[in-house]
This record gives structure tokens, sequence and C-alpha cells, in this order.
């Protein structure tokens, strides 16, 4: 009995000895757990990537690692600070690290493809998207790709813009007119003494808020949050309404019997949930039976007839980081199963923020379809119950930030967000004043005698594209009239007949019906008979010019000693007309008010001189890409010659133009070091005389 008492007691004192032990061991591995986890990575972890950023910035002066540039690169690129995001993230693509293993995740070729985007670097930023592309089995062609954005950059735009009342030093979005209010999304203080603050922003949690507006969307009185039914401790975010009003669907933080809930990673995923209106209350929010665990369901849309709700999630089964879905809203209440809307809509990356217009046509935000930097808006045309391609917004609406939330609260006019002032999100009013979806329209060609205004018998017509694909091509009746389907752009315009000058014009089809072209062309004129002698020998010793020359170029002689209109001087053997500048708008290629009467002076000229060809030479301020500001001065000479052909009956085939961009400046502008002014006196056009006689 003693014995086995002795053993017994030994035995457990051996076994404290064991679990002493064992918890030292424990302990000693906690705490070197806890000395390699950083400082910024504990803030990384919590999602407080403002002081995350900080700390990495103190880690990478004293020890580069690839998962300090990892983490820091994310840290910018989540709290939009892009110069800085790039500048680690090329570090990181670049291999830039100590370790061996050069190999990084793909989404940095995206991240930085989007942020060179947003800092307007897109020929460079176009070379990480391909690289991106190229690692999912995919591909782009980068001189497309670059087209097509300044595409979205240069084409008239199909929205007028103007920032709201509504915004505020905070982040102001998602707003939503509904009969005399506006409704939106906010983080500011709302007069709150003591409050909490959301880790990523440093920042309130957002609520909802209302104000009511006039039919100018002036506001009238103040801003207040909605009720506690509505708004919580934390996140209530992008919301909608039935049609009736009665019915509002929330984003929220995820609630589970009051308190916050979280996944298996310890995510609080965003829900969607609703409430009912009912004796001008609104019920507690009630959470939608399809969410699930483990995903974020955002950014809920009704369908104009209320029959579907759609929304943006992270769900398993999708194709990318979100999706955009829908799903049948019954007559019982209850709720059909999320349906995705494809691939024609979603990519491998984020679509955001739908919309459905009482057309049925998708609005949405994204940053995996070609834009312009960040999230872009899109719209996608329902044609046959089907979503088609989606087409980009472009400038006004999308900028190189992130541009979302659009909506419209009638026919043309809405609301949407954006970040474009490089800080918080702000809420901007739009009105529709184009054609979004690309559509045909009747375009009507004429051909006219320039005196007469008579139509021109016979006359041979060709029509080409920008791209030179030919769209007509005939010899017309003696009524010189046709028709053309054209889709909106540019087009060039030909038209001759054996006894008049042949003409062109390049034109531009916009979206309307029944525009009218006409092409004017001037008769064959009989010879001119010779000029009458002029004693011209006090001009020529005026301006040091060779008597000899009267007799050898008698032309040039009276290019040279002509005193009315713009003078004609010679440099370097060449001939060019002395005009006041030609100025043009900072990226702007119409002709200004003050150069038009400069250029008639010229037209009169001209008209005095038919055989003078006369080159035309634009260029521009260094502000912009090079390929920008090639196509901006090619353009400008274009108008230029344009307006002269047009307001003057000038043969445009006597006026070839050349745009060379940035690339003759008067005043050099190292890093675009300018003044306005001397900005405005490398915009210029010049004016050499090619043919004379």
């Amino acid at each position: 009995m003693v014995s086995n008492y002795l053993i017994g007691n030994k035995k457990k004192k051996m076994e404290k000895r064991i679990v002493i032990i064992t918890s030292l061991l424990l302990l000693c591995l906690q705490l070197s757990f806890a000395q390699k986890r950083t400082r910024a990575d504990r803030f990384f972890a919590k999602g407080d990537y403002l002081n995350a950023a900080q700390f990495y910035e103190e880690e990478l002066a004293a020890n580069v690692s690839k998962k300090a540039l990892e983490n820091i690169a994310i840290s910018y690129y989540n709290t939009f600070q892009y110069k800085k995001a790039s500048r680690y993230l090329k570090q990181l693509t670049k291999g830039s690290f100590p370790e061996e293993d050069k190999t990084y995740d793909n989404q940095y070729n995206f991240k930085l493809y989007q942020v060179l985007s947003a800092l307007g670097d897109y020929e460079t930023s176009l070379d990480y998207f391909k690289l991106f592309k190229e690692n999912y089995k995919a591909s782009i062609n980068k001189s497309e790709a670059i087209e097509i954005i300044e595409e979205f950059k240069l084409k008239n735009p199909d929205y007028k813009i103007e920032s709201t009342q509504y915004n505020s030093e905070s982040s102001d979005f998602g707003a939503v007119k509904y009969k005399d209010s506006v409704y939106f999304t906010s983080d500011r203080l709302n007069k709150q003494i003591l409050y909490k603050s959301y880790k990523w922003t440093h920042r309130p949690f957002l609520d909802i808020y209302s104000v009511n507006v006039n039919d100018k969307l002036d506001t009238i009185g103040t801003t207040t949050a909605l009720p506690k039914a509505i708004n919580s401790k934390l996140h209530e975010g992008n919301f909608c309404f039935s049609k009736d009003g009665n019915t509002m669907y929330v984003s929220r933080s995820n609630f589970s019997n009051g308190k916050k809930a979280f996944d298996d990673n310890s995510n609080n995923n965003i829900h969607l949930y609703k409430s009912v209106k009912k004796d001008s209350v609104w019920s507690k929010l009630e959470k939608l039976s399809f969410n699930t665990v483990g995903a974020s369901y955002q950014h809920p849309a009704l369908s104009p007839d209320g029959e579907k709700l759609y929304f943006s999630s992270n769900r398993p089964g999708g194709y990318g980081e979100f999706d955009i879905y829908y799903v049948s809203v019954n007559v019982d209440g209850t709720y059909g199963e999320p349906i995705n809307l494809g691939t024609t809509i979603n990519t491998i990356n984020r679509e955001h923020f739908p919309f459905i217009s009482e057309e049925g046509n998708l609005f949405f935000s994204s940053n995996g379809h070609l834009g312009l930097g960040m999230l872009d808006v899109f719209a996608s045309e329902l044609i046959k119950d089907e979503f088609t391609t989606p087409v980009n917004l472009g400038v006004p609406i999308n900028s190189g930030y992130d541009d979302f939330n659009l909506n419209y609260f009638n026919k043309t006019d809405g609301f949407f967000a954006s970040n474009r002032k490089n800080k918080n999100d702000d809420i901007y009013s739009f009105e529709q004043i184009g054609e979004i979806f690309i559509r045909e329209y009747v375009n009507i060609f004429e051909v006219r005698d320039m005196d007469t205004k008579e139509f021109i018998p016979n006359a041979s017509v060709v029509l080409t594209s920008k791209k030179g694909e030919i769209k007509y091509n005939n010899t017309l009746g003696v009524k010189s009239v046709f028709t053309a389907n054209l889709l909106p752009g540019f087009y060039a315009y030909k038209a001759e007949n054996t006894a008049y000058e042949p003409n062109e014009m390049n034109i531009e089809a916009i979206e309307k019906q029944d525009k009218t072209h006409v092409i004017y062309l001037k008769k064959i004129p009989p010879p001119p008979p010779p000029p009458p002698a002029d004693p011209l020998d006090v001009i020529a010793d005026q301006k040091g010019i060779d008597k000899d020359m009267r007799e050898k170029d008698s032309e040039r002689f009276k290019l040279l000693t002509d005193t009315e209109g713009p003078p004609v001087v010679e440099r370097n053997g060449r001939l060019f007309f002395e005009l006041k500048p030609i100025y043009f708008d900072f990226d702007m290629w119409n002709i200004r008010e003050d150069s038009k009467l400069i250029l008639d002076e010229l037209i009169q000229k001209l008209n005095r001189y038919p055989k003078i060809e006369l080159k035309i030479s634009s260029h521009t301020d260094g502000r912009g890409s090079e390929r920008y500001n090639q196509v901006l001065s090619e353009r400008r000479a274009e108008s230029t010659r344009n307006y002269i052909a047009l307001e003057g009956y000038i043969n445009a085939k006597r006026l070839p133009f050349e745009g060379f961009g940035e690339k003759q400046h008067i005043i050099p502008c190292p890093m675009n070091n300018c003044s306005e002014e001397e900005h405005q006196l490398n915009r210029r056009s010049e004016f050499e005389i090619l043919k004379y006689n």
C-alpha cells in the first residue's frame, strides 16, 4: 500500500515536471514567433494599412525583404497612394530583394498595371497587364489597347458632370435620389464625440444619410443620418430602394444575434439586408436568406420591375475576385438561387456596383475590362434578354482613379462617385447628352458647285473610313446625292468631275440622323491673263530682294513684294506666310475665335494665289503622352486645314498638313516646367509655301 502510494506520488511529480517543461517550450516558441512577426506585420494583419505602411518603411530602410515589399505595396495600394505603391511594386516585380526565389504572385502585375494607369503611364502599365494576362494563358495587343484607351480620352463626351453639394472632407458615395431627397453613404463624423474607427481608413464606420433637395439638386436643410434601425456601429454601405420606396436593400457588416459575425478566416464579411417601411418607420434590418458564410454580398440593385435583385459577390464558383449576380425576388418574399452574369460581364478581377436602367441596361464598375485605370464605369445593353459586350463610358465619367456607383434617377440624369481628386470619394451628378451604345446613323452626302451652289451632275465620289475601308464608291447621276449608314466617327469624302477641280474633306459622323455633308467643287477657270506691270523696285529695295528675281522667278518675286494681306518671308531659301500666331487651348484642337480672323486674311490671299500649295504644321506643348500629343497635333493641323478649305473654299489638296506633336518646341520645357504662356507659344501652327507656280 505504502509503496504503491510512493510510486503514485513520484509519478505525479514527474508528470508535473513534464507539463512545466512543455509549457516553457511552448512559451519560447511563441516568443520566437512573435519576434519574427514585426510591428508592421501586426498592423497589416489587422487591416490597418496606414500604420503598416509607416512601419514597413522603417523595416525596408534597414533590411529589404520580399514579404515587406509585397505588404507595403498592398498597404499603399489599399490607401490610394499610387505613386508610392508603384515604387515598391516595381522593386518587387524586378526582383530587387535578396531572396533567391524571385517569383511573385501574378496579382502584383495587375496592381502595377492599375497604379501606373492611374498615374497616366499607359504604355508601361500595359506591359504589366499583358504579362498578367499571359500568366492566365490569355493575351492582349498592346498597340490596339493604347489606341482604345486614347479613344476613351479623345472621343466626344456623352455626359456632363458636376460635383454635388453633399460632399464633405470625408468619403461620400452611393448617392440615390428618391422623390425630393438624396440618400448617400458617408464616413463623416456626424457630430460624434467618441466613435469607433475603422482600421483601414482611421475614419468612422460607414452610415447612410439623407438630405432634401430642390429641382436643381441643391440641398434644402441639413443632412441627417438614417435611424438606428438602419445604421449600426459598423458599416452600412451601398443600398437601393424598391420603386414604391417602402423597401430598402442594404450592404452591411455581417451580424448574428446582435453581434459582429466572423467566418473561419476571422473575416467580418459584408452581407445583404432588407428593411421595410411601415407608417414612415423603417423596420430592423433582416439578413437575406441567400447570404453564405465565408463570402461577401454587396452593392444591391433592383431591376425596374422589382423581380430581380443584382449584387456583387466573391462567393465560391465565380469567375474572378468579385462577380455580379442576381436572384429572383419572389412574390411571397423569398429569393431564388444566385445566378452569375457570366464572362461577358465578369472577369478574373473585380466587378462591382451594378445598376439596371429603366431600359434594362446594366451599368457597373470593373477593373478587369480595359479602362483608364483602377475602377471604370461600363454599360452593357440588354438585347433579347442578354447583356452585350460592355462599353467603357469614357471621360468625363471615367478617370485614372476609382469611378463607381453610377445610377440614374430619370432618363438622362443621375449620380456617380469618384476619388479622382486623389483624396476621399466624392459624389458627382451627371446629365447624359450623347448615345452610349454604338449605332449606325443615316448620313446624306451632296456634291455642289462652289459658285452657283447647284448640284454637279455625273460627279464621282468615294467615301472611306478612318482606316481606309471604302464605304461608298460610285458615279452619281443628275442629282449628286447619296446616303450612307455610318457608325459615329471620322471619314474621308472625295469628289471630282472633269470640268472641276477635285476636292476632298474629312467629315465626322455624329450621333444624329440625316446629317448632311456637302462638298463643293470649283470650276476650272481659264488661264489667267498676264499680270500688269507694277513698279515694285522700291519694295524690293526695302526688303533687300534681288531685282534679277523679277525675270528669273517672277511669281516668287510677286509673292515677296505683295503687301496686301499676310506677308511672305524667306527663311533659309524656304517661303513662309508670316502670320500672327495661331494658338490652341490646352488639350483642344478647335479653331479659336481670335485665330479665325487671322486665317480669314490668309484665305483671302490664297484665293489670290490659286497655285500655292501650303503645308500646315501644328505643334503641341509637352504635356500628355508623346502619342497623345502626336494625335492632338495632327488633329490641330487637320482642323486648321479644314477651316481654310471649308470657310475659304480652298481646295484641300492644296493644303497638306502634318502634326509634329512635342518634337519641335520653340521654348524647351524640361519636365514640362513651363509657364502657361510658354506652353501656349509651343502650341502653334506654321504655314510653309511648298509650291507657288
